[in-house]
This record gives structure tokens, sequence and C-alpha cells, in this order.
């Protein structure tokens, strides 16, 4: 079993290796470090580093040397973070020390997700009814941002050679909590969020017209509910059993419930698309959560075109997690890598009992893998826990 923590550069810095290396090996009981190869904006609480308790990573960044060759003549160029130009390549040192024996090594990228390049590319982001921008957003349909994505997977593969890739954000993203500092005076509903998490930009359009759906009437319709919306005094549910009905809530409106099943396809091709480039040698899966749907994600047609998946079970009874291994599986099929992903933040895990409570379903053959969030942001103490839930 492939046993991992997602972990920044910076906390390998601040820490030293050989310190990360024993906290993972002895304390949590691990064999493998899920590193971040690109990321976006935040702010951090460190509460074991001895340089700072707080910090701010730059927005939009990769975490990795590039070779230049690979990326003459896109549109969209990366940015190496100042933590590695300035401070050292920590991917090629962890490679390094695989291959002297020391832990696997996951390149956790994120996708999709840049508000710094879709500022910069506004060209590139997905849309709104309204045609408003969502700048966090680079939407799978564009070109130059499946071709920016395209190149960083093939880099990182076949640069580093890590064990696996673990793709974050290869998808639509939803309205709400992508963004800092957000306002909402209105009181979405769960389905007025999901509205207004679709893109109706260009790309999607042409894309979807191409695939024979007309989502310029879609886009219509979405556009006249989200005005009624935003005239109500107080919020009211349109669809009050969304979305525990999923995509079947819209099945009266037979153009909008089309233009929502064609959404699946730009992300499934591009995820296609990133397997195909990206070194044979190294496993290709994607992050996702239960309600992936809602982002565009079929589990079962990702399964058919990558390595596998890792499944989060943040804010989950252990009951539940029980039944997400059981959903995973049979979605991924047989033969798929298939992890389930764990946070370790207070109060969700209040204590060793309860992690111990819900990693239990996850020791199951079923489960080829488990990863924990997050190496820097918690206490050590919290990776005892980790080491106990996994040997008990």
């Amino acid at each position: 079993m492939q046993l991992s923590m997602w972990t920044y550069p910076w906390d390998i810095q601040d820490l030293g290796f050989e310190a990360v290396e024993r906290d993972l090996r002895e304390r949590a009981g691990l064999n493998m470090i899920s590193l971040s190869a690109s990321y976006h904006a935040g702010r951090f609480l460190q509460p074991r580093s001895p340089r700072r308790k707080a910090y701010f990573p730059e927005d939009g960044t990769i975490y990795f040397q590039p070779t230049p060759s690979r990326w003459a003549g896109l549109a969209i160029q990366p940015k190496v973070a100042d933590v590695i130009a300035e401070g050292g390549d920590v991917l090629d040192d962890l490679v390094r020390r695989r291959e002297a024996g020391g832990l696997g090594v996951s390149c956790w990228t994120v996708c999709l997700h840049n508000t710094r390049l879709g500022m910069l590319h506004p060209q590139a982001v997905t849309r709104n009814a309204f045609g408003d921008a969502n700048y966090y957003n680079l939407c799978p349909s564009h070109a130059d941002a499946r071709a920016y994505v395209r190149t960083l997977v093939e880099d990182l593969s076949r640069t580093y050679r890590p064990d696996r890739i673990e793709l974050e954000s290869p998808s639509f993203m939803g309205f709400a909590h992508e963004y800092h500092h957000e306002k909402d005076g209105v009181g979405l509903t769960p389905e007025d969020e999901f509205l207004l998490s679709l893109c109706f930009c260009p790309s999607c359009l042409a894309r979807a017209a191409s695939a024979g759906v007309d989502g310029e009437a879609a886009r219509r319709l979405v556009r006249q509910w989200i005005t009624e919306t935003c005239e109500r005094a107080v919020p009211q549910r349109r669809f009050p059993d969304f979305p525990a009905r999923g995509l079947d809530s819209f099945a009266p409106w037979p153009q909008l419930h089309a233009y929502l099943l064609w959404r699946f396809e730009p992300v499934t091709s591009f995820v296609a698309e990133l397997r195909e480039v990206a070194d044979p040698a190294t496993k290709v899966v994607i992050i996702d959560l239960k309600e992936g749907w809602l982002g565009g994600c079929d589990l079962a047609a990702l399964g058919k075109v990558c390595d596998g998946a890792i499944l989060c079970a943040y804010d989950m009874p252990g009951d539940d997690v029980a039944g997400l291994v059981q959903a995973g599986r049979a979605a991924l099929g047989a033969d798929k890598f298939f992890g389930i992903g764990y946070r370790l933040f207070y109060p969700e895990m209040a204590g060793p009992e309860i992690l111990a409570a819900k990693v239990k379903p996850a020791l199951a053959p079923a489960v080829d893998g488990l990863n924990f969030y997050n190496y820097g942001l918690v206490p050590a103490a919290r990776l005892d826990w980790v080491g106990k839930a996994l040997s008990a």
C-alpha cells in the first residue's frame, strides 16, 4: 500500500530532509511523500517551522525547474516560485534520495486553479452565464489552458520521473470558496452556487456545439434563473433535492440537461491527454471528492483514461468512508489505483481514536493507498496519530 502525506517544499526547506523523512517514516509510518509541484495562493499557519509561523505562498507558481525547450512557443508560461529559485530544487533532491532508498515520490500538481495565470490570460478562464470571468479557474475547454497543463505534466514526469503525479483541479471549479474574501449577501442555495459555477465561455460553447449540444440555449436559461435569484428578497430553493438527486434535477429542461452531461467531456479528454504525455513509468491519478460530478468529473470515465484516483474522505464518519471505498472501487474497476485522502485538521480529527476509526475502513484490499493532509500544517503529535492508526 502506498502511504503518503501531502507536503509543501518550504516545509522541507524549513525543517530539513532528514527530519521530514524521519517524521514520515518513523512517526507516521509512511513510505511516500506527495510534494506540491504547482500550487495557488493562501495563508498558512506553520506550527512546526523554526523560521516562521505564517506563510503566504506565491500564487500560481511551480516548484520545480522547467525545461525551456518544452515550453517554447506556448501562450501560457510557468513561473518558478522564489522558494525554489532561491532555495534549491526540492523535488530533484527527493528523487535523488528515493534512488538511494528514500521515500517514494509523488507530485501533487494543481492544474487549472491558478489566479495569477487567469489574470494574465483572461481569455483562457471559465465564464458564467453572464460572461463574467472566474479568474481563479483556467478552463479545461481552452486550448491554451490545456497546453499549459499538458506541458507541466510532461515536463514533471519526463524530467524528474516521480512514481506518481496527482492531478488536483483538472476540472471546472465551483463558484464558492475558490477565491479570497468572497462576499455573498443574497444567500445562495446549493443549486444557485452550481448554476453560477457553470462555464459558458466561447471555448465551451464552441466545443459543445461541435458535439451537437446547444450551449447557448442552456446559457439563456441559467442566466434567467440566476437573475431571478438575485431579485428575491430572501433565498428560495428551486430544487430542494439538489445535489442529492444529481443532474436528474435538470432533466425537465432537455437543453440544459444535455449541456450538463456534455461538460464531462472536456474534463475526461483533458485528463486523457495528460496521461498520454506523461512518462509511461509515472502513474497519473486524479484527486477528487465524492461530489466530483459537480465540477465535471465522471469517475468511471476518468478511470478509463488515467491510472486511478484518490478520493478525499474529508468530514466523513467511518461508516461513510466504508461507502466511499465501495463506490470508488466500483467506479474505477479492479485494475486501477484507488486511494483515500484524509485531512488531519482539528476539530475534524479531534483525537487519535477518531482518526483510527476513519482510517480503519480504508485498510482494506479494495484500497491501494492513503494520503494525509498536510505535513507542515499540523502539530507533530498528529503524525503519531497517523502511525497508530496505520499500525492498528
